[in-house]
């Protein structure tokens, strides 16, 4: 499966607790961003995919590697419906910050197949830096892996991140997770080291995987980005 990196916004979150496209804003002064290769769009959350947010929680692959974890690793149970909403509420909020910051924290994106309209998964700016390095996560709904879809939005948001001013975009990745560390090489991320006993899940500490990009060595820069 391709999940998020051990991410925390790519992740499906405790309830509180080659285009791109500005839109303009919509009320309360949250910006619309629209990021789409013309096979896969990244547009903000909706209270109306709470449903499918709800339904991707209770997936045991997304537990694993994305759902929220208690300090022991034990998961969060799945999320209800009315949960979901008040997650992407947050998003909303997190996005109204960004406008006023300049910086994406916390902001996310549902991944869409552009051609269906099918909602598939979702991918989230962990953390901003104050030195300009970004973090982000990704999952996929079961039904939706083995097609690509994590690799497009990877290289989608890591372009729009270079673009805010990233100076290193990387993402962690809790070892085992084969899907996910495929994704991040087909990419353009390059392997930096294992963080041993970084995380831990249901009481086991487990390994974490370092990958990261900057802007003047990715490959998948487009060729008006040379220097």
């Amino acid at each position: 499966m391709a999940s998020s990196a051990d991410g925390r916004s790519g992740q499906l979150a405790e309830a509180p607790g080659p285009a791109r496209q500005q839109d303009g804003d919509v009320p309360g002064d949250i910006p619309v961003v629209t990021l789409s290769d013309g096979l896969v769009t990244l547009r903000p959350w909706s209270k109306d995919d709470a449903r499918f947010m709800a339904e991707a929680s209770a997936d045991p692959g997304i537990r694993r590697y994305n759902g929220g974890h208690d300090r022991l690793g034990r998961p969060t149970p799945p999320l209800s419906t009315t949960e979901a909403e008040a997650v992407i509420d947050q998003f909303a909020l997190n996005w109204r910050a960004f406008a006023a910051a300049g910086t994406p924290s916390g902001v996310a994106f549902a991944i869409l197949d552009e051609s269906s309209g099918e909602l598939v998964g979702c991918c989230g700016i962990d953390g901003w830096s104050k030195e300009d390095v970004a973090q982000f996560g990704y999952w996929i709904a079961p039904n939706a892996r083995g097609r690509g879809y994590a690799t497009r939005a990877a290289i989608l948001l890591t372009r729009w991140l270079f673009d805010l001013g990233a100076a290193r975009v990387f993402l962690t990745i809790v070892a085992g997770n084969e899907g996910s560390v495929a994704v991040a090489r087909q990419a353009g991320f390059v392997y930096e080291g294992t963080m041993r006993a970084h995380g831990v899940w249901q009481g086991q500490r487990c390994d974490v995987m370092l990958f990261a990009a900057l802007p003047l060595e990715w490959a998948m820069r487009r060729p008006d980005e040379e220097t």
